[in-house]
């Protein structure tokens, strides 16, 4: 993993954290839920089924996220409510957009919450896709 790619990985599981993001560890193959950072950013405590938890380096751990396109129907409707084109919420210059910080942060919220790859982790294979109903609400 390159630095580049070990950044990319912490900053999008910060961003997670307060929403339960499932992890899969790839060299026990183990699963578990992120559930805090430690102070050197360098490993994620990883909680497990059995109450267990486990600090484990960020190369080890791959979050389970939804691809754009699984989207359902009743989603795409709830970020149209939020009145935020999602594609300009993720424009690398939100000023170019003509959206709000406010507004791309709420629709970039949104997305953590629901474990929207919005950082197209998969493709990276930073990540891997999360079975259809893990993330049920």
């Amino acid at each position: 993993m390159t630095q580049e790619e070990k950044q990319l990985l912490l900053k999008d599981l910060c961003g997670r954290l307060p929403y339960g993001v499932k992890i899969n560890h790839i060299i026990y193959n183990w699963e578990g839920t992120c559930i805090n950072f430690t102070r050197k950013l360098e490993s994620f405590a990883i909680e497990k089924d059995n109450g267990l938890s486990y600090d484990v380096p960020v190369e080890e751990v791959r979050p389970y996220l939804r691809p754009m396109n699984s989207m359902t129907e009743e989603e795409e409707m709830e970020v149209k409510k939020l009145g935020v084109c999602y594609d300009k919420a993720f424009h690398n210059d939100i000023y170019d957009t003509g959206i709000s910080m406010e507004e791309a942060f709420t629709a970039i919220s949104w997305f953590l919450e629901r474990h929207f790859d919005i950082n197209y982790l998969i493709e990276k294979g930073l990540a891997l896709e999360a079975p259809v109903d893990m993330y049920k609400q």
